[in-house]
């Protein structure tokens, strides 16, 4: 009779060795069947000199970024939100018009790249266009700004660029605008909200059929959108407050007036925004004087001297490798996910990896681990249902909504 408690023990150990293997088995099929959609990526800033997106690139290795096109086929990714991104400069007519230029210059970029890689990627503008591109061999690249700094003073800039091709417009990044005021500028932590130029461009925006992201954007910028817009938004990679205080994040007032919308948050796998990291004093003092080092050169993605920039990329590496951040897991992410759809529902939620942007887990640092985000989902008890909604059903129902309210048909 002894023996009976002993077999079972046995049995049951054996079983669950193996049920890990089976979950990620069905995760996985499951992943490279679906229609997934990553939000937001910096992937643009890599173009315009010798990185080539049609390689495959080794994960991991310097220069090698957090995406190409082949490593994007193999972590089953359908589609993703290419952000042209400009920081914020002077609030000038010439730092406006400097700051259009080199939104212009990456939009250049980009259309030399779908030139160049037809058989791998297509630009995408609408929701249908990703279901087609779909039954393709190809990745649909949709495109959005961040930061409506190029816009300047003129809301007319709006159809500029929409017309190459833009699908949202972050209204603000780090810093203060025209348009409204930021979550992080620390300079002038006093919250405006809304300008009336920002007023404007949200009505332009819902005419034509743009989506409004409010990531990044203050707390009063946030609700001033929510009571003007049309439309329903997308925060484009933001996280929940009530997990990770940080106020980049979404508190769940926000949260439930984003569902009231009928919007969608769309996960950033962005570490600090995940987890707080322990303080460290010596890396945070290497960390501010590359961020000084790479001002005084104009900024990191104004670094046209290959030279400089492999030595500034070196410095940094070495500060990770001397002080490594404790960074955040697949699993600490989830806990995001959970939460949110514990306060707002399954249907308004989804991912926007903040990938060749600071995006980034400990284990998911590139776009051929996505497909481990799946397999944590299904093993929480996600149904196949849910998970297509997450990865891309959520984000194509806003863009439908929006493009169906739009007064001018494009």
């Amino acid at each position: 009779m002894r023996a009976l408690p002993c077999l079972m023990t046995a049995l049951s150990l054996t079983l669950l060795a193996k049920t890990p293997d089976a979950i990620t088995r069905r995760a996985l099929k499951l992943h490279h069947r679906l229609l997934t959609v990553d939000t937001h990526c910096d992937t643009p800033m890599r173009l315009g000199g010798t990185w080539d997106i049609g390689v495959r690139h080794e994960p991991n290795t310097r220069g090698s970024g957090c995406q190409d096109f082949p490593r994007m086929k193999e972590g089953g990714l359908t589609a993703s939100f290419f952000a042209v991104f400009v920081g914020q400069g002077p609030r000038t007519v010439e730092g406006d018009a400097k700051a259009k230029r080199k939104a212009l210059t990456q939009l250049d970029h980009l259309d030399a790249m779908f030139g160049q890689h037809k058989a791998q990627a297509e630009l995408a503008t609408t929701a249908a266009d990703a279901r087609r591109i779909r039954l393709t061999t190809k990745r649909a690249i949709f495109l959005g700004l961040e930061n409506g700094y190029p816009l300047g003073q003129e809301v007319a800039n709006v159809d500029v660029f929409f017309q190459r091709g833009i699908r949202y417009i972050t209204l603000a990044h780090t810093a203060d605008n025209d348009l409204c005021d930021s979550s992080t500028d620390e300079k002038d932590p006093l919250d405006r909200g809304l300008s009336a130029l920002g007023a404007k461009v949200v009505q332009r925006m819902n005419q034509l059929g743009m989506m409004v992201d409010v990531s990044h954007i203050s707390e009063k910028s946030f609700y001033d959108v929510m009571a003007l817009t049309k439309a329903p938004v997308l925060a484009s990679h933001s996280c929940a407050r009530a997990v990770c205080d940080h106020p980049r994040n979404l508190t769940d007032d926000q949260l439930r007036a984003l569902k009231k919308n009928g919007g969608v948050i769309q996960l950033c796998i962005l570490s600090d925004y995940i987890k707080a990291s322990p303080k460290n004093s010596e890396r945070d003092k290497l960390q501010q004087a590359l961020y000084q080092k790479a001002r005084a050169l104009g900024g990191w993605d104004n670094i046209k001297d290959p030279k400089v920039l492999a030595e500034l990329e070196q410095e940094w590496e070495d500060m990770e490798n001397s002080y490594p951040n404790d960074k955040a897991t697949i699993k600490d992410a989830v806990d995001h996910i959970d939460h949110i759809v514990k306060v707002i529902g399954i249907d308004y939620v989804g991912i926007g990896t903040d990938f060749d942007g600071g995006g980034g887990l400990r284990d998911c640092t590139n776009v051929t681990q996505l497909p481990d985000i799946t397999v944590e989902l299904v093993r929480r008890g996600y149904s196949d249902k849910a998970i297509a909604k997450i990865w891309g059903g959520n984000i194509l129902r806003v863009m439908t909504a929006v493009e169906r309210l739009a007064v001018v048909k494009s």
